[in-house]
């Protein structure tokens, strides 16, 4: 039996120790919002965080996480979509197949946490996250507008939306 604390709560459950944290998340413990993508710890899709630090599940083994290490999903990031992040990406229309943002959100999550205002070359240098529709450019404005308390315009950012209306 492996303990795990998950978006707040402590969970157990009855794994092989070598069995991937991204499986456990998924298929025991039933959060789908964590993606598999690569396999291989390189594209991002997998991302949680792990005590505060951006984590890549597709390869790390359930038994190398202690019962006290707080690991954090896209559903415990903000369960009703609230945090400063996910409000950013749906203004912004970032995801194009979305495919990636869960990964994409907790990578910038870190990042805001440890760099509440950060730079372009921060931003560039801590999302390493892969994204196959190329949303990069409404990933990093996102980032700068969660970062101004939702404020496009403080950001430096002027956004004309297709149906006319701006940001």
């Amino acid at each position: 039996m492996t303990t795990l604390n998950v978006n707040g709560k402590v969970l157990s459950v009855d794994v092989e120790p070598e069995t991937p944290l991204l499986w456990v998340l998924r298929e025991q413990i039933g959060l789908t919002g964590t993606k598999y993508g690569c396999g291989v710890a390189q594209c991002g899709a997998c991302t949680v965080l792990i005590d505060g630090v951006p984590t890549r599940t597709c390869l790390r083994p359930v038994s190398t996480v202690k019962a006290d290490e707080k690991i954090v999903t896209i559903e415990g990031l903000s369960p009703q979509g609230s945090h400063p992040l996910q409000k950013a990406w749906i203004a912004l229309d970032v995801p194009q197949c979305g495919f990636c943002q869960s990964g994409m959100i907790m990578a910038a999550a870190a990042l805001l946490a440890s760099k509440p205002n950060p730079t372009d070359a921060e931003i560039d240098a801590a999302m390493t996250n892969i994204c196959r529709c190329g949303t990069y450019n409404r990933v990093r404005a996102a980032i700068k507008v969660a970062a101004q308390g939702g404020d496009a315009k403080r950001a430096g950012l002027s956004i004309q939306h297709t149906d006319g209306s701006t940001t």
